[in-house]
C-alpha cells in the first residue's frame, strides 16, 4: 500500500474518532455528576478531569500524521487502563459501572486505526482483560460488554485496512490511467511526425534510385516497425479496468524481424498493458541498436524469464562490442538513445539494466517488477 492512502484513510478516521472521543466524554461526565458515587470524590474527580484533559490533547495530537507515534498509542491505552484500575478504590469494591464507562472506545479505536486489526485485537484483549479482573462479580451484563470490547477492536482494524488497500488501487488504477493516455498523446504527436518523414524518404529513395534507394528501403522498415508499435500500444491503453497484457506473446511477435530469435516460458506471462508495452519498446531499442551497429539482420537472441514477482529479459548480439568510451561520448553529444529508450524507461518502470559489452558481443539484461504500489 502507498504512503499516501494509508495516510490519507487515517486522517479521514481520526476525525471521525475525534468526534466519537467528545461523545463519550460528554456521556461519562453527565453520568458521573449523575451518579457521584465516589468513596473518594476527590481521586473521582481527579479521574474525570484527567479524562477532560487527555481527549482535549488526544484529539489535537492524533491530528498530525507526524504525532502518531507508538508513545502516543501506548500512554493513550495506558490512561484507559489505569482508569479502570483506579475504579474499584475510587467507587469502592462493590461498584458497578466502572469511571472511564465508554470512554476507553477512544484508546481503543486508535490502536485499530493506526496498526489494523492485530493493533485492534491487542487493544481490545488489554481493556476487556482488566475490565474482567477488577471486579468482584462478572454477570452477564459485564460479559457482553467485554465481549463486544473484544469484538470490536479487531473488526474496526480490518475495515481500516481494507480501505487503505481500496484507496491504494484507486490512486494506482488513477495514475496508470493518466501515464496511458499521455504515452498515447505523445506517442501519435512524436511518432506521426517520424512517420511522415520516414514515407517521404522512402518515396524519395525509390524515384533517386541507387544508394537512395536503400535509404528509402531502410526507412521503409523503420516506418513500418513504428507503426507495428503504435498499434500495440493503442490495443494496450485502449483496454479500461483491471486487464493484463502476455508479453510473452508480444516479445514473441518480435522473432519476425530477420536474424532475431526470441525464447520465451509455454504460458503468459501477464503484465499491466504500460509495462509490458514499455518493455516490449525496451527490446525494440536493443535490436535497433543491433541492426544499427552490428549489421542489418545480424543474428540476436531475445530471452524472457518469469521470474515471480518479477521478469527478467535479456537480449544479446555476437557483434564486436561497444568501444570504451563510445557511451560517455554520446550522452556529451545529446545521442540519448540508450540511457533514455532502455535506461530511462527501465529506470522509470522501477528496474534495472545492465549492460555487458566485449568482444564476443554485447548483452543487456533487464530486471523489471511485474506490479508497482
Amino acid at each position: 500500500m502507498t504512503v499516501r492512502a494509508v495516510v490519507a484513510v487515517e486522517d479521514r478516521m481520526f476525525r471521525a474518532l475525534a468526534w466519537l472521543r467528545l461523545v463519550v466524554l460528554a456521556n461519562a461526565l453527565v453520568l458521573n455528576v449523575y451518579r457521584h458515587n465516589f468513596d473518594h470524590p476527590v481521586a473521582g474527580w481527579a479521574c474525570v478531569a484527567l479524562m477532560v484533559v487527555w481527549t482535549a490533547y488526544a484529539i489535537a495530537t492524533y491530528a498530525k500524521p507526524i504525532r502518531r507515534t507508538v508513545r502516543l498509542t501506548v500512554a493513550d491505552l495506558a490512561i484507559a487502563v489505569g482508569l479502570l484500575v483506579a475504579t474499584p478504590w475510587v467507587k469502592g469494591e462493590w461498584f458497578n459501572a466502572t469511571i472511564p464507562g465508554f470512554w476507553i472506545m477512544g484508546a481503543l479505536l486508535a490502536w485499530a486505526v493506526r496498526y489494523g486489526w492485530r493493533g485492534g485485537l491487542f487493544a481490545a484483549v488489554v481493556l476487556g482483560g482488566t475490565d474482567r479482573l477488577i471486579r468482584a462479580d462478572f454477570d452477564q451484563g459485564n460479559y457482553g460488554y467485554v465481549f463486544l470490547i473484544v469484538l470490536g477492536g479487531p473488526i474496526v482494524g480490518y475495515l481500516v485496512e481494507s480501505l487503505q488497500q481500496m484507496a491504494s488501487e484507486r490512486d494506482r488504477a488513477e495514475r496508470e490511467a493518466a501515464a496511458a493516455a499521455e504515452r498515447a498523446r505523445l506517442a501519435r504527436v512524436v511518432h506521426d511526425g517520424v512517420l511522415q518523414v520516414l514515407a517521404l524518404v522512402q518515396r524519395r529513395g525509390a524515384e533517386l534510385g541507387g544508394e537512395a534507394e536503400e535509404l528509402g528501403r531502410l526507412a521503409g522498415d523503420q516506418e513500418r516497425a513504428l507503426r507495428t508499435l503504435i498499434r500495440s500500444q493503442d490495443r494496450l491503453v485502449a483496454d479500461e479496468g483491471p486487464t493484463t497484457a502476455d508479453l510473452a506473446a508480444a516479445l514473441a511477435a518480435l522473432g519476425e524481424r530477420p536474424g532475431v530469435e526470441v525464447a520465451v516460458p509455454g504460458g503468459p506471462v501477464r503484465l499491466a498493458p504500460h509495462v509490458a508495452a514499455e518493455v516490449v519498446a525496451v527490446v525494440g531499442a536493443c535490436l535497433d541498436n543491433v541492426n544499427r551497429h552490428v549489421g542489418e539482420g545480424a543474428a540476436a537472441w531475445v530471452l524472457l524469464d518469469d521470474l515471480g514477482d518479477q521478469i527478467a529479459v535479456s537480449v544479446r548480439d555476437e557483434g564486436p562490442g561497444i568501444p570504451e568510451g563510445r557511451l560517455g561520448e554520446a550522452r556529451a553529444s545529446g545521442r540519448l538513445g540508450i540511457s533514455e529508450s532502455i535506461e530511462g524507461r527501465v529506470r522509470d518502470l522501477g528496474g534495472t539494466a545492465t549492460l555487458t559489452t566485449g568482444a564476443d558481443g554485447t548483452e543487456w539484461e533487464l530486471v523489471v517488477p511485474k506490479e508497482r504500489s
